[in-house]
């Protein structure tokens, strides 16, 4: 087994298994169960559900306008200030959506974290599968006569994938995993800012949970042409660092349930005592 075929295939594993790993570190310490786990990640796919077509619809009606005339570099920043802005409203909508009408019960620091952990899991589960399923498909045709598999015309175009996938670095090969690594604490850190419009009643953080999401990934569009993948992925873990100290400067203590009111001492039951009818007695019980 060489080095690039484990490489491979630790980059789709560990994109579902760190995931998985958190949760139930997170589960453990908090003594929580995975209810608000599931309803962040069922968040992560009903954000998507409408922003992949939101941006593909976009993509049509802009085709359509004087932006395709618009030289490449102007291009190019329009495409990321687009593109952050719509995943910010779209998963930062989503998050508050969460936590207004599904996850009432998250108003905690530790249950924020575990819904944007679930969140940001199931983006990284997702895309470490469709990673796995790839590395069993350039598993399986990789000693395999292509012809017998592709159209004529396509042949070229899948031999090049092929040899690219199978020639690749060992470290370029995770850098997917690198990358999820990164993004979690900042799924996590969103989760949290945007749990500070319920528990501090001002909305202006679900704002400011929209812009910071924004401004990472229109960075990531930006950069990965001009610098790189290498600093991108730099970048993108100084944006983790960031999401990290986020996370623990909104720390506050748990919320103590209000205390319930103390049942009533009942008074002692009156029992009347017996008078012994004497003449003394009687003589007091006179009227003066």
């Amino acid at each position: 087994m060489d080095i690039l075929f484990l490489a491979h295939f630790l980059n789709g594993f560990l994109m579902i298994a760190m995931p998985i790993g958190l949760a139930v570190y997170l589960t453990r310490k908090f003594k929580l169960g995975w209810r608000l786990w599931w309803i962040g990640a069922a968040t992560f796919v009903l954000s998507q559900a409408g922003h992949i077509p939101f941006n593909w619809a976009a993509t049509v009606l802009l085709n359509r306008t004087p932006l395709v005339n618009w030289p490449p570099g102007d291009q190019l920043v329009f495409n990321a200030i687009f593109l952050g802005l719509s995943a910010g409203l779209w998963e930062e909508g989503a998050r508050y959506a969460m936590y207004r009408w599904w996850a009432k019960d998250a108003r905690s620091w530790r249950k924020g974290l575990l819904a944007g952990a679930g969140h940001g899991g199931a983006e990284a589960i997702i895309l470490g599968g469709l990673v796995l399923y790839t590395f069993i498909q350039m598993t399986a045709i990789r000693s395999t006569d292509l012809s017998t598999l592709v159209p004529a015309n396509q042949l070229d175009l899948a031999h090049q994938q092929v040899a690219a996938y199978w020639s690749a670095t060992w470290y370029d090969s995770l850098l997917g995993a690198l990358e999820r690594l990164f993004t979690i604490p900042t799924h996590i850190a969103l989760a949290v800012l945007v749990l500070q419009a319920f528990t501090r009643k001002q909305s202006w953080w679900l704002w400011l949970a929209v812009g910071y999401h924004a401004l990472l990934n229109a960075i990531a569009v930006l950069l990965v042409g001009k610098v790189g993948v290498y600093w991108t992925e730099a970048i993108i873990g100084g944006f983790a660092i960031l999401s990290l100290f986020i996370i623990f400067i909104l720390r506050r203590p748990e919320p103590v349930p209000d205390p319930e009111p103390a049942s009533p001492i009942p008074a002692p039951a009156f029992t009347p005592q017996p008078v012994e009818e004497t003449p003394e007695n009687l003589d007091k019980t006179r009227y003066q």
